[in-house]
C-alpha cells in the first residue's frame, strides 16, 4: 500500500514531525484507509451517523497506523492502542507500550498528526471561520492580557490572532494530556507569539520547572500549532 495516499510530511524539526491528512472526499483514499482499521475501529466507524465524521475518523486513524508502523518497524496487526486516565491514547506493539508520542487533530478538510520520538507532544489545527462569535470566545477562553491584544485590531486581524492563540493553547492542553481539567483562560501564551512570532518557550504557572516548546505552523489554508516537551 502506498502510504503517500494517506498522508504527507508537513513540518519537521528536532523534537517532532507533523504530517498532513487530506480529509476531502476521495474514494480511493477512503478505500485504502479502510484496509488499515481493525475490527474495533470498524465498529466505531459504523457508529457515526453522518459521513463526514466517519470519513475523518477513518482517514486519521489509518494515517496514524501507517505512520506508527513505519516509525516502529512493526506490522499493522501488531499495533494497538491504550488510553491514559484522561483519555489520551498511546501506542502498543504486541501489547507492550512504546515510548513514541503522538497527537491527532482535524478541522474541515485538514488533519494533522504529530509524532515525537520522546517526550509528550500536542498538535491543533483549525480552519479559520470569520462567522464564529469571536468576541464571546475571546472573553471566555483567553487571559486578560491576551484579550487586551485584540483592542484596535481589524476584523481580519482579529480572526488571524484568535486562531493563532487558540491553536497554541489547544496544542499545549493536548500535549499535557489532562483533558478539560486545564482552563485556557488561566494561562497566557508568550506575548511575542500572540503578536506573530512563530516559536517560543512556555511554562504553566503551576509547573514553572517544566518547559514546553511552541511552534505556530499554520498556513493560508488553516491555523495550526504544535507543543512539545522542551529539551527533548
Amino acid at each position: 500500500m502506498d502510504d503517500s495516499v494517506l498522508w504527507r510530511r508537513f513540518h519537521a524539526f528536532d523534537a517532532a514531525t507533523v504530517f498532513h491528512i487530506d480529509l476531502a472526499k476521495h474514494k480511493l483514499r477512503e478505500a485504502e484507509a479502510m484496509e488499515w482499521l481493525d475490527d474495533a475501529e470498524r465498529t466505531r466507524r459504523r457508529r457515526f451517523v453522518h459521513p463526514r465524521p466517519s470519513r475523518e475518523f477513518t482517514l486519521c486513524r489509518a494515517a496514524l497506523r501507517s505512520l506508527l508502523c513505519r516509525e516502529l518497524s512493526c506490522g499493522n496487526d501488531d499495533l494497538s492502542f491504550g488510553t491514559s486516565n484522561f483519555g489520551k491514547p498511546f501506542a502498543r506493539v504486541n501489547g507492550v507500550a512504546v515510548p513514541i508520542a503522538f497527537n491527532v487533530s482535524h478541522s474541515g478538510r485538514h488533519g494533522l498528526i504529530a509524532l515525537a520520538p520522546k517526550g509528550r507532544v500536542g498538535v491543533d489545527v483549525e480552519e479559520r471561520s470569520p462567522n464564529r462569535n469571536l468576541d464571546v470566545c475571546i472573553r471566555l477562553l483567553f487571559a486578560p492580557d491576551e484579550q487586551a491584544e485584540f483592542e484596535n485590531v481589524s476584523e481580519h486581524g482579529k480572526v488571524e490572532r484568535f486562531y493563532r492563540i487558540w491553536t497554541l493553547k489547544e496544542a499545549l492542553v493536548k500535549a499535557v494530556g489532562a483533558g478539560l481539567s486545564i482552563d485556557t483562560a488561566e494561562f497566557e501564551i508568550p506575548l511575542a507569539m500572540v503578536r506573530g512570532v512563530k516559536t517560543g518557550v512556555f511554562r504553566f504557572p503551576d509547573a514553572p520547572t517544566e518547559s514546553w516548546g511552541l511552534k505556530s505552523i499554520g498556513n493560508a489554508a488553516f491555523a495550526a500549532a504544535v507543543a512539545y516537551e522542551h529539551g527533548n
